[in-house]
């Protein structure tokens, strides 16, 4: 239907200059579609990654509700887990370090000799 009317436009268009058109093409209809549906594309795409990070965001707004709940009724116990977790994680560290050696207190270095 469009690529009639544009057919007639044009011939009657051009045969006031004199021209006889013998055929008459729409070509860059197809990347104009390819460029408006990689355009919703890239819409739907940026507004899922609003949504997740909205999503995102209001978990970690729940989690820090319940961590300042659990500060309020057993705040000494969390702190000390929290603590006893970070002191693993420094051993476990220092563990995998090869630079890293482990002297027992009130031994002498040097092979056992007495001090």
């Amino acid at each position: 239907i469009v690529s009639q009317k544009v057919n007639e436009s044009l011939t009657e268009r051009a045969s006031q200059f004199g021209l006889i058109l013998d055929d008459i093409s729409i070509t860059h209809l197809q990347v104009a579609q390819q460029e408006a549906e990689k355009a919703r594309f890239l819409v739907e795409k940026a507004e899922q990654q609003k949504k997740a990070a909205v999503i995102a965001a209001e978990g970690d707004a729940q989690a820090a509700v319940l961590l300042a709940k659990s500060f309020g009724s057993a705040g000494e116990g969390l702190v000390e887990l929290r603590r006893i977790e970070a002191a693993e994680d420094i051993a476990y560290q220092l563990a995998k370090s090869r630079n890293v050696t482990y002297l027992p207190p009130g031994q002498n270095v040097l092979l056992n000799l007495p001090t």
